[in-house]
């Protein structure tokens, strides 16, 4: 059947959005190229694991999508109106061969993404140790309003909304919530994990080289969840450990009484750091013998905290 151009068609004039619709192609590249610090430029080997696994899923998923884009261009040019030798068949209804080609694709696809995520999942167990040989940097964690508390146990050091680790050497996460659930990203390492009130959750990472690496909640919680976020530095072995000795000569204790203030509702704190904390404080959290954060409440704006004795 010939399809002739109808004369509404013919008389349409030509699309003038070309060229802005063609500019902002060329621009959307050049803005995002300015886009740094994310999960497509890794630091780490969790990290690396994640992106190569995005990288994979996009190009399986590309054997479906590339083919269908195309086969719309093919067939858009083959049943254009001046295309004589274009077929009309409106009693077509089966055809085996296009029906096996039509589910084979998509169950592929399918099977291949299901193989990736089944080994992604297992290999990136955030329990698993990523390397048995090397004695990990023991860090706790706890997600309040709206802030991030670190606690270094063996170096009897806390920070706020800072961490300091060195590179090239794992760090074993041990995570919970004083107040509701939270969610822990330094999307360049690697692994989101999800931190909940009365409960303990484990994640190993590793920054390959020192640099800073923006950490961040990732899951909104109030008010505050703009400021809810820190910078991990990873730095060489002597710096860590000047950095502890710098720490520890701040002399403000990270005690029951300093853990209950730190509980108040604050937003953009600015980073600080504690001298010395409570034996077990972190399990007292965890086991609830301290009180739990007030939540997040609509409206309610609270001040920076600071330690104890600082003005």
């Amino acid at each position: 059947m010939n399809f002739k151009q109808s004369p509404l068609a013919r008389a349409r004039p030509p699309c003038r959005k070309r060229p802005l619709a063609l500019a902002a192609a060329i621009a959307l590249p050049a803005l995002l190229s300015g886009c740094a610090g994310g999960i497509l430029q890794p630091g780490g080997p969790i990290g690396s694991a994640n992106a190569l696994i995005l990288f994979d899923a996009v190009g399986i998923m590309a054997a479906i999508v590339v083919p269908t884009i195309l086969a719309v261009g093919i067939f858009a040019w083959w049943f254009r109106a001046s295309n004589t030798r274009a077929h009309y068949r409106p009693d077509f209804v089966y055809s085996g061969r296009i029906e096996i080609i039509v589910w084979s694709i998509p169950i592929l696809v399918i099977l291949f993404l299901s193989g990736v995520i089944w080994i992604g999942a297992h290999q990136l167990d955030p329990f698993t140790p990523l390397d048995p040989k090397t004695k990990p940097l023991e860090v706790d964690v706890v997600s309040l309003d709206w802030k991030w508390l670190f606690i270094y146990p063996e170096q009897d050091v806390a920070s706020v909304n800072t961490l300091t680790v060195p590179a090239g050497v794992p760090v074993h996460f041990r995570l919970t919530s004083a107040t509701v659930m939270n969610s822990f990203f330094v999307p360049q390492l690697g692994s989101m994990i999800a931190t909940m009130y009365g409960m303990v959750t484990q994640l190993y990472l590793k920054a390959d080289h020192p640099g800073d690496f923006y950490g961040e909640s990732a899951q909104y919680s109030g008010d505050g969840f703009s400021g809810m976020h820190f910078v991990m530095h990873a730095v060489a072995q002597d710096d860590f450990k000047r950095w502890v000795s710098g720490a520890r000569g701040s002399g403000t204790v990270l005690d029951r009484a300093g853990y209950i203030g730190l509980l108040q509702e604050s937003q953009n704190n600015i980073p600080f750091t504690y001298g010395s904390v409570t034996p077990h404080l972190f399990d007292d959290i965890v086991k609830q013998d301290l009180p739990s954060g007030p939540g997040p409440k609509t409206g309610r704006a609270g001040s920076q905290v600071r330690p104890v004795g600082e003005q």
